[in-house]
């Protein structure tokens, strides 16, 4: 009975308040949140970045991914604007679903065996975790695991411990000088050996991501790789 009425209820929900696309306003299907297949294939201008692009990566890092060219003042921008700060969460679920079907399809993590490799989130410091209320990266992290498989590393094996300042306008230079020792692998035995992708939403210049892989590093685990929904 009490799922019949919750059918009910949601189909009521459905009828007089569908779900449409932030970006074209056309319906949305029921996997979708905020985002329509049309948009996300036609709307955005795609990286040149590929699984082979190893351009001043640490050594570590076999390959980094990003799927979009980020569009300052555009829509994509308006999206990670409103997950980040609209608590839309959704948005990055749609967006790191995204991002996984075209890995996937493309075959950019082919090297990655599910059993062996662990998604990981650029972690937040705990301060902005309240203020937020929640981890940008890692919405976006769990819509990329339903299409990928791999699993989401549990929160706190790795941990931000320092509270950097907002990067934007940073040199490359005072980027890294905010960033040092801004991580720390808390329980190394849930890591080592392990292959890791880090998924984070905008791949800038590297330093936060960079840093991050360091930290790895010491903790001894396998094969790196770098996911972005866009790169700067």
């Amino acid at each position: 009975m009490v799922q019949v009425l919750n059918y009910i209820k949601s189909s009521i929900s459905e009828l007089l308040f569908p779900k449409v696309c932030e970006i074209c306003g056309l319906s949305l299907s029921k996997t979708q949140n905020f985002i329509c297949s049309e948009c996300a294939q036609n709307r955005f201008e795609r990286a040149v970045t590929t699984k082979s692009d190893k351009i001043n990566l640490p050594e570590s890092v076999i390959g980094r991914f990003a799927l979009w060219q980020f569009d300052k003042g555009g829509y994509l921008q308006d999206l990670l604007h409103k997950l980040k700060y609209h608590r839309l969460t959704g948005v990055g679920e749609d967006l790191g679903s995204i991002v996984g079907s075209v890995s996937k399809r493309e075959k950019i993590l082919e090297a990655f065996s599910t059993d062996k490799t662990r998604i990981l989130p650029v972690p937040l410091h705990d301060k902005k975790r309240k203020i937020r209320g929640f981890n940008q990266a890692f919405f976006i992290a769990k819509g990329f695991s339903k299409h990928t498989g791999y699993e989401i590393l549990k929160r706190g094996v790795v941990e931000r411990v320092k509270n950097t300042k907002t990067q934007t306008g940073f040199s490359l230079t005072k980027r890294r000088e905010n960033i040092a020792d801004a991580f720390n692998v808390v329980l190394k035995e849930e890591v080592q050996g392990m292959d890791i992708i880090i998924v984070d939403d905008v791949f800038t210049t590297g330093a936060t991501a960079f840093e991050l892989v360091t930290e790895l590093e010491r903790a001894e685990v396998g094969k790196i790789f770098i996911v972005t929904v866009a790169q700067a």
